[in-house]
């Protein structure tokens, strides 16, 4: 089968990729504000301890309370969140420039900066914006996971756990998911042998149960933050796949091209009953831009026959990175 290909759309590419980029980068630190403030605001004054790198720099904050009451006086005496999230975040990062290169960890380094700024400068509450834990838990946890998934949507990373797996993936046949969700048990579960702190302790309740709740939490706000990650990731990268048949194709290939910036590729098909040569269109694009598409086709050849199908990602040019496992 012939075709011409043209998914790379050389109209205003350089400057195009320019802007993308550093909306990117803006959405990346600005992105990480809110993942910030529900770990500063509900996940520390709740003693909770959730997934990833966020969870081991929780468990030294309550494990070290009050043993560096001059050093770190305005956290209580305790190693701050900040502090122990740089530290572990730059060991990992100088392992990952090492093993899979710098080029793969700018937007990291970015991502893991922001994160720890933003930390530093947001304060942590002696009482928790949500008082009811499990309800904190479930909203935490959904912010935190909106928060995440705009990071990620802009290919971005937080550090933590997501450098781990990089790391672990360069190595070992293993996938990311399967590296971070252990993590994630392994942290949460270790919440059980923590002291608890009064502020958890209810009356007549047993310190077992209360230790379980507290697991339990972090479970909840672990599923709730996926749910969420996952919810803004199928929102933002959602992308479409047109089939056009037209003999006014050359007018819509380029119609498509300079108004909606996108490429499309001219596939040469034969009609089986009539047994007549015809153009095919195929145009990959973001779903935001489908009426477009459809709406320049009306206007071209209102008699054209158009498919138009989901596709769950897309990737190169134009699109999503390709990424490893």
């Amino acid at each position: 089968m012939k075709f011409l290909s043209d998914y790379a759309n050389p109209h205003n590419a350089p400057q195009r990729s320019l802007a993308k980029t550093i909306f990117e980068y803006v959405m990346i630190v600005f992105g990480i504000f809110p993942m910030a403030l529900m770990v500063n605001w509900v996940l520390l004054p709740h003693a909770f301890v959730g997934g990833g790198l966020t969870g081991v720099c929780s468990i030294i904050y309550y494990v070290t309370q009050g043993c560096f009451p001059t050093l770190f006086a305005e956290y209580g005496g305790a190693i701050p969140v900040w502090l122990t999230t740089f530290v572990f975040n730059l060991i990992l990062l100088v392992i990952a420039i090492m093993t899979v290169g710098w080029r793969f960890c700018i937007r990291t380094i970015v991502g893991v900066a922001a994160i720890t700024f933003w930390y530093r400068v947001i304060p942590i509450l002696d009482q928790p914006l949500i008082d009811d834990p499990w309800l904190g838990a479930l909203i935490g946890g959904v912010v935190f996971g909106i928060s995440l998934g705009i990071v990620m949507a802009a290919n971005g990373s937080s550090g933590g756990t997501d450098i781990l797996a990089m790391i672990v993936s360069h190595y070992r046949d293993v996938s990311l998911g399967k590296v971070m969700l252990l993590c994630d048990i392994a942290i949460i579960c270790s919440a059980f042998f923590l002291p608890v702190p009064e502020s958890m302790l209810q009356a007549g309740e047993d310190i077992f149960v209360t230790k379980i709740k507290r697991v339990l939490c972090g479970v909840c706000m672990t599923i709730s933050y996926t749910a969420a990650v996952d919810w803004v990731i199928s929102r933002t990268r959602q992308s479409v796949h047109f089939f056009i048949y037209s003999r006014q194709y050359e007018q819509i290939a380029t119609a498509i091209n300079q108004q909606v910036n996108r490429g499309v590729t001219i596939l040469d098909g034969t009609g089986w009953y009539s047994k007549q040569p015809v153009k095919v269109i195929s145009v990959m694009a973001r779903k935001a831009e489908a009426p477009m598409i459809l709406h320049l086709v009306k206007s071209i050849d209102p008699n054209a026959f158009v498919s138009q199908a989901n596709v769950s990602g897309v990737f190169g040019s134009g699109f999503d990175q390709i990424k490893g496992k």
